[in-house]
């Protein structure tokens, strides 16, 4: 007996040798009442930071950097940019008053925060993140513009703003090497690296600008895409600035994916090198996690700072939507379940220790939701050259 219940127990039983069935997919919260959500909050959220008691109209994001103790206009500029966008692209602003009203007053805002000198076309020290609002501003305006959203009564203001803007960031190109940066030792008159995370959203504005014929400069545009291309390291990873030729994943899992999408739509990537850059983002996306809401900045042992951490899932949720439609939906269940993971209670999402920057991650993650929903980013294709007798 004991012999027989010892054969049986060596014995694979019936179950054991059947087929397993595929793990069953997580069921996830609904996008579309998320979406709704993250939409009414971020309207809730917008605030006067000059006057608490004044009327709403800016949505600041707030970091560890500040400039004579306060949040820089650069952050305040970028981020009221940042959350009137997603706004606008959600389907609920076209029946919300309330959504209307928060992103003309947010327009009225940027309009008078550009005047800033803070604002202008230059770059003080070393460390500098006026680009950033430039860039993100130029982008809502471009997406008012194109899908006839502009508030009533301010079409002539933003189109002069647009053309600003786009000269703007003309003049703040880094010399010779091209691209853009908020952090450049040498000050802004010198050579410096380009920092991957601010080029790309740049070059994706100049794009739209472009296609909406404003007058872009090919050569600028043709300069960062060179210091694009040219930085990925031989993993593949697109390193923290361009001249760094390091920074492997995990590390570069943030930057990487919008980076790679940009040189697609310019004609110098690869559908290959999307799907590379996502792998690594979900495979590695852990090293995000642990960073969300912590201290300091660039920690070891990847570099990985906070302020990643939502711009990435921002990004990474656009760049699904550049591989080939039979994978998409993997890559969109995989990708929300790691974003619903980290959803406050609010209904919004937070990268930082500052309950403001609420603000920031609830509006990337509300990008992200919509991901599927959003026209692609407009391409680019330089204009042929002049002729000879052509004027220049």
């Amino acid at each position: 007996m004991i012999a027989s219940a010892l054969l049986l127990s060596l014995v694979p039983s019936v179950a054991a040798l059947a087929p397993q069935e595929p793990e069953p997919k997580k069921k996830l919260p609904s996008v579309e009442t998320a979406a709704k959500k993250a939409h009414a909050l971020l309207v809730e959220l917008q605030e006067n930071l000059s006057d608490p008691k004044g009327t709403e109209r800016e949505w600041p994001y707030e970091g560890v950097y500040r400039e004579k103790g306060q949040i820089p206009v650069g952050y305040r500029v970028g981020g009221t940019a940042i959350s009137a966008w997603a706004l606008v692209e959600s389907p609920q602003h076209a029946k919300s008053k309330e959504s209307q009203a928060a992103v003309a007053r947010a327009v009225d805002f940027l309009f008078e925060t550009l005047e800033d000198p803070a604002m202008s076309a230059g770059f003080n020290g070393g460390y500098d993140v006026r680009g950033w609002g430039h860039a993100y501003a130029l982008q809502l305006f471009l997406r008012l513009r194109a899908e006839k959203l502009v508030p009533k009564g301010k079409e002539q203001a933003l189109d002069a703003w647009v053309k600003r803007l786009v000269e703007v960031l003309h003049t703040t190109e880094i010399v010779e090497t091209g691209g853009w940066n908020y952090s450049r030792p040498g000050g802004g008159a010198k050579r410096a690296p380009a920092s991957p995370f601010m080029t790309a959203p740049t070059l994706l504005a100049l794009f739209e600008a472009h296609k909406q014929g404003e007058s872009v400069d090919a050569a600028v545009i043709a300069r960062a895409l060179d210091a694009l291309e040219t930085c990925r390291t031989e993993a593949g990873a697109i390193p923290y600035n361009t001249g760094a030729k390091k920074d492997e994943w995990p590390g570069a899992i943030g930057r990487s994916p919008i980076t790679e999408c940009v040189l697609v739509l310019a004609g110098r990537g690869s559908v290959d090198n999307v799907r590379r850059s996502l792998d690594n983002f979900l495979e590695h996306w852990e090293w995000l996690e642990k960073r969300r809401k912590g201290t300091g900045t660039h920690v070891p042992p990847y570099g990985v700072a906070p302020y990643y951490f939502f711009y990435a899932h921002g990004y990474a949720a656009q760049a699904i939507e550049f591989l080939p439609e039979a994978e998409r939906a993997s890559y969109r269940q995989r990708f929300l379940e790691r974003l619903f993971q980290v959803q406050e209670d609010s209904g919004g999402w937070n990268d930082r220790i500052f309950p403001r920057s609420e603000n920031y991650g609830t509006a990337m993650g509300l990008i992200a939701l919509l991901a599927p929903t959003l026209a692609r980013p407009t391409g680019w294709t330089p204009p042929p050259p002049a002729t000879q007798g052509e004027a220049k």
